[in-house]
């Protein structure tokens, strides 16, 4: 005799979720989901990025004092600055230093990207080797070449010593103290800007070189109609990069200062942010340092601008 055991009651099913509840988690998924995801980057910003430049623009219409009176003054201190020739003399050291680094180093760094995009023995060695000065400190860097340059004893006024070259105090002239400044931001950034290319070249197809070759363009040609036309946004990037980092430059000079914000007896190497510093942590005029941020901040949308219509130029864009 044959027992029959009687299967367990099936589990009941969930109901599916409504027709409209269905619609909204597919809404929310396709278009709510990216908000959710980019929203932590968006709330640091706002927190470090939005509300300092929103506080500085308050700063900057009052006479603040960190332990005194805040008194409102509207726009006189930007009417002060633009009046006031000492500020005028940094724009102009911001913006010689900037022209005499920015210029050589992207050019450079162009070169060098192109160089060790062939091939090379040890390619892997050389291209890592471009990257040391990145590792190096800033302020070490700043310290070394503050030695090199120096009037007496410096290894530069040595070398330029043998071939009849009187002793050249760097620090003493404007152009002598933009050279040696302008010397170390190339030799700290000119290799991170070469990497940039070159991974930028690596993306070119291969083929468009081969059918350059096969129409007779010479190595030079593809150079600057094939290799450069393509990397046009690369060098936009790098040259909003610099132009942020040549209007802000603080490390260098100052450290070539000895430390001091003077930017030399009188002046010829101080940069719009070491008069910043200067006016708002060793005068404590929190008002008129923060209206000179502000000046600043314009000067580098300026100069951003312009560089972005010449390198869309270089690049062959319209």
């Amino acid at each position: 005799m044959t027992l029959h055991v009687a299967a367990p009651p099936a589990e009941r099913a969930a109901p599916p979720p409504p027709a409209r509840g269905r619609r909204l988690l597919s809404w929310l998924d396709l278009r709510a989901s990216g908000y959710v995801l980019v929203a932590p980057y968006f709330l640091l910003f706002a927190i470090f990025g939005v509300f300092p430049l929103v506080y500085t623009a308050w700063v900057s219409l009052h006479d603040w004092e960190l332990a005194g009176d805040k008194t409102f003054l509207g726009l006189e201190n930007y009417g002060y600055l633009i009046s006031d020739p000492v500020f005028w003399n940094a724009v102009l050291n911001t913006i010689g230093i900037f022209a005499l680094s920015t210029v050589p180093q992207l050019v450079l760094a162009l070169m060098l990207a192109n160089a060790l995009n062939k091939r090379l023995r040890a390619r892997l060695f050389l291209r890592l080797s471009i990257l040391l000065p990145m590792v190096t400190s800033v302020v070490a860097v700043a310290v070394v070449f503050s030695q090199l340059y120096q009037r007496d004893y410096g290894l530069i006024n040595w070398f330029l010593g043998l071939f009849g070259v009187d002793n050249i105090h760097w620090q003493g002239e404007k152009w002598s103290s933009w050279i040696a400044i302008a010397s170390m931001v190339d030799w700290r950034w000119t290799g991170y800007n070469a990497i940039i290319y070159l991974a930028a070249m690596q993306t070119i197809p291969r083929d468009v070189y081969e059918a350059a070759e096969l129409d007779g363009a010479s190595p030079r040609r593809q150079f600057w109609q094939i290799t450069v036309p393509m990397l046009r946004p690369t060098i936009i990037f790098t040259v909003f990069v610099s132009t942020i980092g040549g209007f802000t430059l603080f490390a260098e000079p100052m450290i070539f200062d000895g430390g001091l914000a003077d930017g030399g007896t009188d002046g010829q190497f101080q940069t719009v942010a070491m008069l910043i510093y200067k006016e708002a942590f060793r005068e404590f005029d929190y008002g008129y340092g923060a209206a000179a941020a502000w000046l600043l901040f314009a000067l580098i949308l300026i100069g951003a601008l312009v560089n972005y219509s010449l390198a869309r130029r270089i690049g062959g864009g319209k």
